[in-house]
């Protein structure tokens, strides 16, 4: 499958416009689209997702290595794969834009702001293209879509200054419907704040996609993963959180689990309470919208109640958060939650942690066994308050985790954590032989 990045000459640029945008524009001249988003961000693929009918692959060296980055790559499928880059193209540092885009060994466009200029954006894209090879990286740029750009002497002023090494491959035009709202964590998801078909429809017109296809490559293929687990007859029965509480899981997270187990899914803000399974798994998402519900809900007592009994169970962030025994909004409105881990949460107007992470096992729990070595992410506006003598999974070798050195609070079989861990880094698998024992 071919691919290019999109990158950002900085955050807040408008990739994610312009990635959608793009994906529709391509949907119309006739390609089947594949989204991708680099780094571990959850809610930018959401919206790809609403856009091209299918999930958007995560791409994090960090959380996969390079080759488990072209291994979930690859597990993609379509013409054409469309990769949003992270922040600014360069900014980062193990799974920038960049990285990702030498790492796959595609083409690179720049998304570059072109509201406010002509000749200067095109100046600013070629600096960009000049970096790359100034500072020793081995990418390729391309060319550029320019963001809030009107068509006329605006776009004429900017594609005629372009060198011949960048090529300019159309225009976002500064439309209001094509905004997306934010809140903390970043942008609303994508099921509830989607852009409209038809307004997308509109600015897709003024896309080159043809153009973009020609130049898209396939990124060289990966070595094997030796270590998945092979299917078997006797696949546990593991329960997935899904609901607006319960929404941040990597594709390859849920691929994961559905090869090797029998998934059923649960909604604890409607009022489901937990079906009959071997293991529990609670993504993360926003528990501290849906306090009330929660408080009400009988997955939260029947949880607690498996949890005493020995059901494996993993908690991340707001798995971490429901498995709790308060919640405090940042209002200051608190709510009973499951209470299976000795901790108050309690949420904050700003974030409190956003990292890549790396936790080194200090005992055996259903993700680990002692001393294993995981890479993940962690980004919350919530922090736990716990007793002195809790227990903790994981020591912190990079990251804030619960305590600013540890994470991953333990009780019976009961893991609950900051960090959100990758399918490839092999805690995924050790959870399913959990709840097959």
């Amino acid at each position: 499958m071919d691919g290019f990045v999109l990158a950002g000459t900085e955050s807040g640029v408008g990739k994610t416009v312009a990635t959608l945008v793009t994906l529709q524009a391509l949907e119309q001249a006739g390609y089947t689209v594949q989204p991708a988003k680099a780094g571990a961000d959850f809610i930018d693929p959401s919206h790809h997702a609403a856009v091209a009918g299918k999930p958007s692959r995560t791409l994090d060296s960090w959380l996969e290595g390079e080759d488990g980055l072209r291994r979930n790559y690859h597990r993609g499928s379509g013409d054409i794969c469309v990769v949003e880059g992270v922040m600014g193209m360069y900014d980062g540092d193990h799974s920038s834009t960049a990285a990702v885009a030498e790492t796959l060994d595609v083409p690179v466009i720049l998304v570059v702001d072109g509201s406010g200029g002509m000749e200067s954006v095109a100046a600013t894209a070629y600096g960009f293209q000049q970096y790359a090879s100034q500072a020793g990286r081995d990418i390729e740029m391309i060319g550029v879509i320019s963001q809030q750009t009107h068509g006329g002497r605006h776009e004429r002023g900017i594609r005629n200054a372009l060198p011949d090494s960048l090529q300019y491959f159309g225009r976002v035009p500064p439309m209001t419907d094509l905004s997306i709202p934010e809140r903390h964590l970043g942008l609303h998801m994508g099921a509830e704040a989607p852009l409209e078909m038809a307004t997308l429809d509109e600015a897709a017109q003024y896309i080159d996609a043809d153009g973009i296809a020609e130049t898209a490559r396939t990124p060289p293929q990966p070595e094997a993963n030796g270590s998945l687990q092979a299917e078997t007859d006797d696949m546990p029965t593991i329960a997935v959180a899904h609901d607006s509480a319960f929404r941040f899981v990597y594709p390859a997270v849920r691929e994961r689990l559905d090869t090797h187990a029998d998934v059923v899914t649960f909604a604890p803000v409607d009022g489901d309470d937990l079906p009959d399974c071997d293991g529990v798994y609670l993504p993360g998402g926003y528990p501290e919208l849906h306090g009330p519900e929660l408080t009400r809900s009988p997955a939260l007592e029947t949880l607690s109640d498996r949890a005493v009994a020995g059901l494996p169970i993993l908690g991340e962030c707001g798995g971490l958060m429901a498995l709790s025994d308060s919640l405090t909004t940042a209002d200051g409105e608190s709510y009973e939650m499951a209470g299976v881990l000795p901790a108050a949460v309690e949420m904050h107007d700003r974030y409190q942690a956003l990292d890549h992470v790396e936790l080194v096992a200090r005992t055996e729990t259903v993700t680990a066994t002692t001393g294993d070595t995981y890479r993940g992410h962690e980004f919350h506006y919530s922090s736990a308050s716990v007793p002195a003598d809790a227990s903790f999974a994981f020591t912190m070798q990079r990251g804030d985790g619960i305590d600013g050195e540890h994470d991953g609070l333990t009780e019976y079989a009961t893991l609950g954590t900051y960090s959100h861990l990758h399918a490839e880094s092999g805690a995924f698998d050790m959870f399913l032989d959990h709840a097959t024992r």
